[in-house]
């Protein structure tokens, strides 16, 4: 490549939309320009770059076994209906038809795909075990995009998909593929943390998610510095104090006028928070009004919520919805209501889900379901109880690890990669099975396991960067070499694309900087593209039949112009 007919230009300053220094960086050093919202093109430099990463990712998928393959964008809707996610994905799922009024979807993943190519190409066990990959495009019609490659609508994965007999060989599969994700990070250069995860959309078992700790990442983790606990906060958990005390004492209403919150209840009555049970309702599509209740110093997950309900979103249930229930709005309580069944999820009543705050807490202040009262010494599985019990509370910076009891650390994180035992939820649902060697039909056992290119590609340059660019990892830099002529007389010019073409003739990917700009121009585009090698060639050196090289983090040097390769190899 030849900055001078290089379509993508450096830019001095830092664009007004870009907030984070790895998408700063990549629109200065010219490796993207944004199209619209949430939609990027990659320019030369930033897809070489993005290249290499296939490359590396390819190169481990041979060294699995893994066969690569390529499935449709545009699918069928029907295969989606088969395993219920064509409703229940939600809106980021783009809906289409072609000229047939046949319903399609733009996909956002690839595991019906994957299932039904397994429906009709795997027949018998001899076929098993399959290690399938893809380096393809998803598109999401995300709500909010932000962070500049960090969460597009259209993006390309890693797509790793596992097809087994068992779920012995699916475990199999799965820590083989989570060896090759680390080493693709390790060979990136990029700093991750692994740690437990909501399955989300997908489903499956064993859910973990790639980190990179960043502060501007949309997740938030709970992380424990003494035995490496890590878990997202969607299903993180704490070791929460059991109160073992007999409760001999009985309800007792008590007035506490114009305390509709906790704070306000805890001031009026002494308490801390944290002797107190808060109620927090929430309307849901599938299973109407939730009635969570929580300890008051605990803020209910809502991601946790979701999960327990089984359903697919919250939201804050209005003051006629609380009394239709029973309760009284800002003084709500569990006590009196009528609950509905766990075995009877379309039943009358209220669903109520406990978090085991309040199971363990002993006796507790909750609401009398009156304005201006509430109840002292309210004891579950005494006075009340609940749907179902589950941990529902978000995990706050200093609780006890679950693990080892050591205090737990908040930090945001980047999301890189995931990976799920599927089992046989899709193959059941699309008829993927095969013929087992005791000559019975079983479903195959899946794993789908995800890593993102272009957060990937910014999160290396957010890791690797210093005051006056990027830092290429040599092993995805875009190009090998700088090279630039300094002077404007024409024998640096000619020499330097006389070293252009030496340079690629032997195998290495030279950058040459042939515009007609001052050194101080050139220097400083070199260190902002960040090549791991700046090589100079100018009169001076010319005469003394040398050339100047400078590590991108180094002190320059020269050597004699015959010595080069055997100085850029070693």
């Amino acid at each position: 490549m030849r900055l001078s007919t290089l379509l993508g230009r450096t830019l001095r300053e830092v664009p007004a939309e870009a907030e984070h220094i790895g998408y700063q960086l990549a629109l200065r050093a010219g490796l993207t320009r944004s199209l619209g919202s949430g939609s990027f093109a990659l320019l030369p430099l930033g897809l070489a770059a993005l290249r290499r990463i296939e490359a590396l990712m390819h190169a481990e998928m041979a060294a699995l076994g893994a066969q690569e393959v390529r499935t449709p964008i545009i699918q069928l809707a029907s295969l989606w209906e088969q395993t219920g996610r064509y409703h229940s994905y939600g809106p980021q799922m783009l809906k289409l038809q072609d000229r047939n009024e046949r319903q399609l979807v733009f996909a956002p993943t690839h595991e019906e795909a994957i299932a039904e190519l397994a429906r009709r190409e795997v027949n018998s066990y001899r076929q098993l075990p399959a290690l399938a990959y893809q380096i393809h495009t998803k598109y999401r019609d995300e709500l909010r995009t932000r962070g500049g490659l960090l969460r597009l609508r259209e993006f390309t994965m890693l797509d790793v998909y596992s097809l087994d007999a068992d779920q012995q060989g699916l475990d199999a599969a799965y820590e083989q593929v989570a060896i090759a994700f680390k080493r693709i990070f390790e060979r990136c250069g990029v700093a991750y943390t692994a740690v437990e995860a909501a399955a989300g959309e997908v489903g499956g078992q064993e859910p973990r998610e790639y980190m990179a700790l960043a502060g501007h990442g949309e997740d938030q983790l709970a992380l424990c510095a003494a035995c490496g606990y890590a878990a997202n906060l969607d299903v993180a958990t704490a070791r929460r104090e059991v109160d073992t005390t007999p409760v001999d004492a009985t309800l007792e209403e008590v007035a506490t006028p114009a305390t509709p919150t906790i704070a306000d209840l805890a001031r009026f009555l002494g308490l801390p928070e944290a002797a107190t049970a808060k109620a927090v309702f929430f309307d849901t599509p599938e299973r109407g009004l939730i009635f969570a209740v929580i300890r008051g110093d605990l803020e209910v997950n809502e991601s946790k919520l979701c999960h327990a309900a089984q359903v697919s979103a919250l939201h804050p249930a209005s003051s006629e919805q609380i009394s239709a229930a029973g309760a009284t709005p800002g003084y709500a309580s569990p006590v009196g209501l009528a609950v509905r069944p766990a075995d009877s999820p379309d039943g009358p009543g209220v669903i109520v889900v406990a978090d085991p705050s309040v199971v363990a807490a002993g006796a507790l202040v909750a609401g009398a379901n009156r304005a201006g009262y509430h109840l002292r010494h309210v004891v579950y599985g005494r006075d009340w109880t609940a749907t179902m019990v589950c941990d529902i509370a978000t995990v706050r910076a200093g609780d006890p690890c679950v693990a080892c009891g050591a205090p737990l650390a908040i930090e945001r994180g980047v999301e890189l990669g995931h990976i799920f035992k599927l089992g046989t939820r899709y193959s059941e649902a699309l008829g993927a099975s095969y013929l087992a060697e005791a000559g019975t039909m079983q479903p195959i056992f899946m794993g789908s396991y995800g890593m993102g290119l272009e957060r990937l590609l910014q999160t290396i340059i957010e890791q690797h960067h210093d005051e006056r660019g990027i830092v290429w990892p040599a092993a995805i830099a875009p190009a090998d070499v700088h090279l630039i002529a300094l002077g404007k007389g024409a024998g640096p010019r000619t020499a330097a694309a006389q070293l252009y073409a030496e340079l690629q003739a032997a195998g290495l990917r030279p950058l040459l900087d042939d515009r007609d700009e001052t050194a101080g121009v050139k220097f400083n585009d070199a260190d902002l593209i960040g090549l791991p090698m700046r090589l100079v060639i100018s009169e001076r050196l010319l005469a003394s039949n040398e050339v100047e090289l400078k590590p991108r983090c180094g002190e320059a040097y020269r050597v004699a112009r015959s010595e080069l390769l055997a100085a850029l190899r070693g």
